[in-house]
């Protein structure tokens, strides 16, 4: 797995700049730019893990191949990709609209 377009395909399935990515994940826009442009950094173990934060997802699904993630169905996937786009304010509006 290229781990480097794996973060620029996530970034831009929500529609994120550089620097949107950087907000998201509470890292500032140099260490994120320098990850995505300079051919042979990977990102630490720290940096990735805020990433997934920023993606909504935990380091286990950011390493699953996307055929392998298919435990969902169809409906649920959609609103979870949507979900996933979503600022943590919204996705906590979203919550708090959902829970019994």
């Amino acid at each position: 797995m290229d781990i480097i377009e794996r973060i620029k395909e996530l970034r831009d399935e929500r529609g994120w700049s550089t620097n949107q990515l950087a907000l998201e994940a509470e890292l500032t826009q140099s260490t994120v730019s320098t990850l995505l442009t300079k051919s042979n950094s990977l990102p630490s173990l720290d940096t990735l893990t805020h990433l997934c934060d920023a993606f909504g997802m935990t380091l286990a699904q950011f390493f699953m191949e996307e055929e392998e993630s298919e435990l969902v169905s169809p409906q649920e996937k959609a609103l979870l990709e949507q979900y996933r786009k979503l600022s943590e304010q919204k996705r906590k509006a979203v919550l708090t609209l959902i829970e019994d």
